[in-house]
């Protein structure tokens, strides 16, 4: 028989079987419900990363935890419904390196643009354009602003450094049930919480593009703040694709020696966010790798 007869006949054997197209069609929209999800995530990074560049970290974090939520129930629905695929893992990957690669890093960022340029974005750009296109005495004066411009769009590195660790994971298949390195939500609540309540010093001027290089030099050696966010940012790089095994908090069972561990991050998390409310999760990230490296240590001790 042909292969266009037999496609006839499965196709009028759908015909008469309405019972049967109506699986089908409940099946097609079933395997979108995921991929919906996840869209949803991506969603709310684009909007996480817009709130970032306007310097409104309250929103910005909210939408990150949105987007967390949805990059939550999008593995929940996929399970749920049985409808895994390949163009979902992709998906996956892309929405979380905008709303835990991209935003978070635009929230650095904007704070580190606004601490030195308090004034607005375009003082700061007009700056930029100054300095690099002054003589060679003149570059010379605005060294030390051309290094805080570098310093600024340093921030960036956790979003390159997002998208190594989502493409590792994506083939590794030793992170099925823990971590190798940062998770990318972990990095995006930890910046996220860090400037929830940061604030921005507000001078009626910004820097002076004729004495850029001095107002920076004199707030690079004034504020050691900003040189500790810089520290930050090429660590949590680091982490992101670091060897360092870290649990997850998926539970198999909920026995405590199995367990122990998880109950223990969970105990003095819940107390962190007691203490200090939203930016508590900053400081459950901390926890978070410190009993990572602990726990690592003590497997390495129990080995014979």
């Amino acid at each position: 028989m042909e292969l266009s007869s037999k496609k006839r006949i499965f196709a009028d054997y759908l015909w008469n079987n309405p019972t049967r197209k109506i699986d089908n069609y409940k099946l097609k929209i079933k395997s979108h419900i995921p991929n919906a999800v996840t869209c949803c995530n991506l969603l709310s990074g684009c909007v996480a990363t817009t709130f970032a560049f306007e310097g409104d970290f309250h929103r910005a974090f909210l939408f990150i935890i949105i987007g967390a939520l949805f990059d939550f129930f999008d593995g929940m629905t996929a399970r749920l419904f049985q409808v895994s695929s390949p163009i979902g893992k992709e998906l996956d990957s892309l929405a979380d390196l905008v709303t835990f690669g991209l935003a978070p890093a635009a929230m650095v960022h904007t704070y580190m643009k606004l601490e030195l340029s308090p004034a607005n974005g375009e003082l700061f750009l007009n700056s930029i354009s100054v300095a690099l296109n002054a003589n060679s005495a003149a570059l010379n004066a605005n060294f030390p602003f051309l290094i805080a411009i570098i310093l600024v769009f340093l921030p960036f590195l956790l979003t390159a450094f997002s998208a190594l660790r989502l493409a590792r994971f994506n083939l590794d298949e030793r992170q099925t049930s823990s971590f190798i390195g940062l998770p990318t939500p972990a990095n995006a609540l930890f910046w996220g919480a860090l400037f929830y309540n940061g604030k921005i010093n507000t001078f009626e001027s910004g820097i002076n593009p004729a004495d850029g290089a001095s107002c920076a030099s004199q707030f690079l050696s004034s504020n050691s703040s900003f040189l500790i966010i810089v520290a930050l940012v090429l660590l949590f790089s680091w982490l992101l694709v670091s060897p360092i095994p870290m649990f997850s908090l998926k539970f198999h069972n909920f026995s405590w020696k199995e367990n122990r561990v998880r109950y223990l991050f969970l105990a003095v998390s819940v107390l962190l966010l007691i203490l200090l409310g939203i930016p508590g999760f900053a400081a459950i990230i901390g926890w978070y790798i410190v009993l990572s490296l602990l726990s690592k240590a003590l497997v390495k001790q129990n080995k014979p």
